[in-house]
């Protein structure tokens, strides 16, 4: 009998995709991305125990992404095998380094998901996070809330990134709609100001906050590219400026942000003092700084960093 590893302290739910990224001089750098992939991948770097609940194609493209995922120490002993093909993002950099995305999703691995794949790994202990387009894509997104709303029930610490990309989550109404119905189910929120300004538009990045505070989300938090993060938490406001930096790229940077958040905050589940969010957030916005200045998702180690927080992260 195969012997079940214990739980893990992170359980990161979602895709891992194919980021094909062209080069200056047109050609095409094929690097490991998804940003459920790429959290779970930074995570493992900082030295926290995740599984990550994703899967994978049987294609050339999907044996390359569970083996980067395996490489970095990652436990996907409840990932998926599947003939369903890899999903891919042709990524596209501005000369600041800034990606845009076109995405081949159509019938792809990432959204087929079934019940009984997704049950095994959601025990009620530890952290869950997932986000992106995996809780967006029919068929799977409606079984992926399910699946967060038993593992909160069961007592897991549930963490969301709405990650958006226009064009593949719906109308802006609908992807609002998704968004605050996955913020009521959560107790940790990360989005990035692209996605509050989409999602919200007029509205200011406090006043988002604030409103998915209202909403029963216990951590709220926007990252602000160069300028930082903000968060809320109860009544009080957060914000961490960010480290300059020489930009390679940002692939992969608001994924390393949520590592090193989710890095930095042990298990207190819905009661993290103030000390403990702001040091948390410092260390996020270094992990990402630290990725910004790397090709593609290539977030660190924990001992590249010149700040590590106080403590671990332990399972709840």
């Amino acid at each position: 009998m195969t012997e079940v590893p214990p739980a893990p302290a992170v359980t990161v739910l979602g895709e891992a995709v194919v980021d094909l990224v062209q080069a200056p001089d047109g050609r095409f750098t094929a690097h490991p991305g998804g940003s459920p992939l790429n959290v779970a991948v930074g995570l493992a770097r900082l030295g926290v125990p995740t599984t990550l609940l994703a899967r994978f194609s049987t294609s050339r493209f999907g044996r390359r992404l569970r083996a980067h995922a395996e490489r970095n120490g990652v436990d996907l002993h409840h990932a998926v095998d599947t003939d369903d093909p890899a999903t891919l993002a042709v990524a596209s950099l501005s000369e600041a380094g800034v990606a845009t995305y076109d995405f081949y999703v159509e019938g792809t691995a990432d959204w087929q998901w079934r019940d009984d794949e997704l049950t095994p790994a959601l025990t009620g202990r530890g952290i869950v996070h997932t986000g992106s387009l995996a809780v967006f894509r029919s068929p799977g997104a409606d079984r992926v809330a399910a699946a967060l709303r038993t593992a909160r029930q069961r007592g897991a610490l549930v963490s969301v990134d709405p990650n958006i990309r226009a064009g593949l989550v719906g109308t802006v109404a609908e992807a609002r709609a998704r968004t605050e119905q996955l913020v009521r189910l959560a107790h940790l929120v990360k989005a990035s100001e692209e996605d509050v300004d989409w999602l919200y538009p007029g509205r200011s990045v406090t006043d988002v906050l604030r409103h998915w505070r209202e909403l029963g989300v216990t951590l709220a938090v926007v990252t602000l590219g160069g300028d930082g993060a903000v968060a809320v938490s109860g009544t009080r406001e957060f914000r961490q400026p960010a480290p300059v930096v020489d930009v390679v790229d940002t692939i992969g940077a608001g994924d390393a942000f949520t590592a090193g958040l989710l890095a930095g905050l042990s298990g207190r589940a819905t009661c993290w003092p103030d000390e403990e969010i702001a040091t948390a957030l410092r260390y996020a916005v270094e992990v990402a700084a630290v990725t910004c200045t790397r090709a593609g998702a290539d977030p660190p180690r924990r001992d590249e960093l010149p700040e590590r927080p106080d403590g671990p992260l332990t399972a709840l």
